[in-house]
């Protein structure tokens, strides 16, 4: 019930209830005095009746009007004391002081709505405390992965300074080698820099109608040629009945499959390797499944690989360590696109990076 409708009803008690009351004690008081005690009403027994019968009113407004103000009062009065206590909690950095109400009127509503203002508020600390914890973690991560060939560049570059490199021979390895640790620094820092922008939300996505079809295509006779030198395959299968066209954004598209495939070799145990690519196209989205022959991941690892950072190779320095981004700047790109990612692995058998993307509903199926 309403505030408003409370109050109301409480004046309108403040009225009925005393005149029913009275009627019903002067009632009372008569039967008593003239039926049961044989009163005579033309004498003094009158005036004990007048007398009683007033402070019979007097008593029966007072308890009425305080009984009332006091339940009214209280109804309204408690709701605000709560959410006063629960101001001053909050104020004090306690965000686990609850005001949820059950009540329907506007104290109610009030309460709830400060409920949600709490709830959100902790949520609100709770991010904070991640991407706190997540920047000291890239802040480390750089630092870490910018180290080791800045040591290395250091190292070869000393190497030279005191004619270790001795021929032309080994200047020019000692050459090459610095400007393949100096790439590799400049790979990690273009990854940090776009994983610091996704995760900012700075990146505008150029959305585009997208052939995935076409672009798979394209991408595999480019991948087959290099592959096919070492014994190994890739391959497109798809329905070419089917449309795979997409919303989405060409260039970060590119991305995601770039990182999902650059992540799978690096993987690859096997003699000869294998890359499969599937598309399935839904009523309104297209599923792209990506797999491999390599060594597989743990099921203890699985449900971390797109997490930042997170590398299944307890080695940071090996040659598969790379900066611990890749397959978290794709979910967050894939993210981004309205879709989904995830993944299925077997140990020794391979591993699928699957993900959806939001199909445009063309002609050709209308």
């Amino acid at each position: 019930m309403s505030i408003k409708k409370r109050l109301v009803l409480s004046n309108i008690g403040m009225i009925i209830i005393p005149v029913v009351s009275i009627v019903i004690f002067e009632i009372f008081i008569g039967y008593l005095l003239f039926v049961v005690f044989k009163g005579n009403p033309q004498s003094e027994n009158l005036d004990l009746f007048i007398s009683l019968r007033f402070i019979g009113m007097l008593l029966i407004l007072i308890i009425t009007n305080g009984l009332l103000t006091y339940f009214v009062s209280k109804s309204i009065i408690n709701p605000i004391k709560k959410l006063m206590n629960a101001t001053k909690k909050i104020s004090e950095g306690d965000l686990d002081f609850s005001v949820a109400s059950d009540k329907k009127d506007e104290l109610g509503e009030l309460s709830n709505t400060f409920e949600k203002m709490r709830l959100d508020l902790k949520e609100a600390q709770a991010d904070q405390l991640r991407y706190e914890k997540s920047r000291k973690e890239l802040i480390a991560s750089i630092s870490h992965d910018l180290k080791t060939p800045l040591t290395s560049i250091k190292g070869y570059v000393k190497g030279i300074q005191d004619g270790v490199a001795n021929t032309p021979e080994k200047v020019e390895r000692y050459i090459r080698t610095i400007d393949h640790k100096a790439n590799d620094m400049d790979v990690l820092l273009d990854e940090f820099f776009l994983y610091s922008k996704l995760d900012l939300e700075r990146i505008p996505f150029k959305f585009e109608d997208m052939d995935l079809y076409s672009f798979f295509n394209d991408f595999i006779d480019e991948l087959r040629f290099d592959i096919q030198m070492d014994q190994g395959s890739a391959n497109l299968f798809a329905n070419e009945e089917e449309s795979y066209i997409v919303k989405a954004d060409r260039e970060q598209i590119k991305r995601v499959v770039t990182n999902i495939v650059q992540n799978s070799f690096k993987y690859m145990d096997k003699e000869s390797q294998h890359l499969q690519v599937r598309l399935k196209s839904d009523l309104d989205q297209v599923f792209v499944k990506i797999k491999d022959n390599g060594s597989g991941i743990s099921k203890e690892d699985l449900p971390f690989i797109f997490t930042s950072f997170y590398r299944t190779d307890s080695s940071r320095n090996s040659e598969t360590g790379g900066s611990g981004l890749g397959l978290s700047i794709a979910k967050k790109i894939v993210n981004g696109h309205g879709g989904t990612i995830w993944a299925h692995s077997q140990l020794g058998e391979g591993t699928s990076i699957n993900f959806t993307l939001k199909k445009v509903l063309n002609c050709k199926e209308s």
